[in-house]
């Protein structure tokens, strides 16, 4: 059988994404009894067009049995490419496609290769690298308990921050998500040494401008923080303050739609000035798409509360990014970078514009899309996206590795769970791959220990939902569970991103119940220690900022891979069953520092749902 394989440097040399000039040098093994004749490669481009065909030639044997092809190739422009091998032989041609693992295997299909192929000089910001991020939904984190002023009619505050969210329909049966707990700005910065401690290097703030909802995606104003969040001063002092600690801010970016209570819309006739709904001549009426006005309009997922909004329209691309438009001014009062909602929903023209805003106006300024899917060759309204190329985003939210990650501690296989990480590790280019936004829940999902912990959610409603917590075994199982899934978390390339109180044991299936108010002295310890010696470890070992990543084993519930950078190897064994395995690591392991758990003696133990962290020069 003929063998290449996209991932081992034997064979593809440099592998994973490549810079747009860099010559690649490929390589197949072919069995001496093939007779081969001919070898040759084709690349073609996302749309099957041909964009190479190239001779390898015969270079020398491997053995007695086998013998080298190779040939190189240097691709000239950014690109998303796809590529596959035939080899002449004495049964005639065969084609030489992608299997599992980035090997290759004749006549076993019309599978390709993938070949990310990104801009010339593309780089991220150094500064998030091996660091922690954490996500914090501003509502429910901390009330400092001052004053607030000019709050908007409608909204239901709290009078104890341990209720429970209001999760029934009201009258009407609509869920309006108008009650409030008070969590502010002053409070997150009454937080900051806490979240120092637990070596938080990035704050990504979900919605804080002014908004008639709770979780704040149907922005009324992008002027104006929400006011029971504070003002600009607010703003400003939290993020000089956590600059002191080494901590930079991001803001989430909600682009692609308004709210229908809003300045620019004013459905609800809320403020003075003509919105889009009230009149064709309002300045804001060319932002929206009516299929009949007033009435009909193009709405997010059709939730008539969130009218879409024609990004592309200049008027409105220069207010969110032009010149002194809204992302030049939180910028300017500390923000660092945005997260941008729903990116996939947004148009190239406006991404494009948007990175080109932010990185004029601090170069060093950190960029990540909400894409839900490998974020390379994902194809939105029919077009194929270009968000990794360079010039649109530093990173995405890599739900991948989220679903890599619990799948494997609730009992997918080792094999296919590196096979899930190396994919992206292979269609990801390195300055993407270095500042990956790697968490284990948000706002959108389930809480990481109800997930690993709980009963399947299934199709069950709010009411089923409210009702469950976990039963003092499911907890016991959670927080192993839990522990073993951050330290997977915190280990794989990229930077892990802790969802507020996911390090104080909070439950919760979705919106609202995973939406609860930050248990402050309530917080379970052991799990609070774990993610500080979690943030510690990354601290401590500059293998974290841009090391490589090896699988070593993945077999009998256990996963054990190498980072590799920095001048250190690092060694992670994750062990899922409920009893100890021992999968055998080379024997150089055996003088290593045991970081957690212990060096090797004749194999690795790693004790039930349990990991072992070993460390070395190299």
């Amino acid at each position: 059988m003929c063998v290449f394989c996209s991932r081992n440097t034997d064979f593809r040399n440099p592998v994973g994404a490549v810079e747009e000039g860099t010559n690649i040098h490929f390589k197949i093994l072919a069995p001496r009894n093939l007779r081969c004749s001919a070898a040759r490669l084709y690349i073609e481009t996302d749309r099957a067009q041909p964009v190479a065909t190239l001779d390898l030639f015969w270079c020398g044997m491997s053995g007695q049995d086998s013998e080298w092809w190779e040939c190189d190739y240097t691709p000239d422009k950014a690109g998303l490419y796809f590529y596959f091998f035939t080899v002449q032989t004495w049964h005639g041609e065969c084609r030489l496609t992608r299997g599992m693992d980035g090997w290759g295997s004749l006549g076993g299909g019309a599978g390709s290769w993938q070949l990310t192929v990104y801009r010339k000089g593309f780089s991220t910001p150094d500064w998030l690298c091996g660091g922690v991020m954490y996500q914090i939904f501003p509502d429910r984190f901390c009330a400092s308990g001052q004053p607030k002023g000019h709050i908007p009619q409608g909204r239901r505050i709290h009078t104890h921050w341990d209720e429970e969210p209001e999760w029934r329909p009201d009258a009407q049966g609509k869920v309006t998500n108008s009650d409030y707990f008070g969590g502010d700005l002053r409070g997150i910065a009454q937080k900051l040494d806490n979240l120092q401690e637990l070596g938080v290097t990035c704050l990504y703030l979900n919605p804080v401008f002014e908004a008639h909802s709770n979780h704040r995606y149907d922005t009324a104003c992008y002027e104006r923080i929400d006011p029971l969040l504070g003002g600009e001063e607010e703003f400003a002092e939290l993020c000089r303050q956590a600059q002191k600690r080494g901590i930079s801010v991001i803001l989430d970016g909600v682009f692609s739609h308004t709210g229908s209570d809003s300045v620019y819309f004013n459905r609800g006739r809320r403020y003075p000035g003509l919105g889009a709904f009230q009149s064709r001549e309002s300045p804001y009426y060319s932002w929206y798409r009516f299929r009949h006005w007033p009435d009909q309009y193009e709405c997010w997922w059709n939730f008539p509360t969130l009218p879409n909004v024609e990004e592309t329209q200049p008027s409105y691309l220069d207010y969110i990014a032009g010149p002194q438009g809204i992302v030049q001014k939180w910028m300017r009062l500390g923000a660092r970078g945005w997260r941008l909602d729903v990116a996939d929903e947004l148009p190239d023209v406006f991404l494009d514009t948007l990175y080109r805003r932010v990185k004029t106006e601090k170069p060093d300024a950190f960029v990540v899309g909400e894409v839900w899917e490998d974020a390379s060759n994902k194809t939105a309204y029919g077009v194929r996206r270009r968000y990794l190329q360079g010039g649109q985003m530093d990173s995405v939210m890599n739900y991948p590795f989220r679903e890599a990650i619990l799948g494997f501690v609730t009992g997918r296989s080792p094999a296919e769970t590196a096979e899930q990480i190396g994919s992206i590790l292979e269609h990801y280019p390195p300055p993407v791959i270095h500042v990956l936004m790697n968490h284990i829940g948000t706002h959108d999902t389930e809480r990481a220990v109800t997930v690993l912990a709980g009963e399947p959610l299934k199709a069950r409603g709010r009411e089923w939902q409210r009702s469950q917590s976990l039963s003092p075994e499911q907890w016991e199982l959670g927080v192993r569970r839990l522990k073993l899934a951050s330290l997977m978390q915190y280990t794989l390339p990229g930077v892990p991103c802790v969802y507020y109180g996911d390090e104080a044991g909070m439950e919760g299936y979705k919106d609202p119940f995973n939406r609860r108010s930050y248990p402050w002295g309530r917080e379970r310890q052991e799990l609070l220690r774990w993610y500080r010696w979690l943030g510690k470890l990354r601290r401590e070992n500059p293998v974290f900022q841009k090391g490589d990543w090896h699988p070593l084993a993945a077999d009998r519930d256990c996963l054990v891979y190498v980072r590799h950078g920095a001048g250190q190897m690092l060694l992670v064994g994750l062990n899922t069953a409920g009893e100890t395995r021992h999968p055998a690591v080379p024997d150089e392991w055996r003088a290593a520092e045991a970081l957690l758990g212990e060096a090797p003696k004749d194999t690795l133990e790693i004790p039930a749902y349990s990991g072992v962290v070993l460390r070395m020069e190299g």
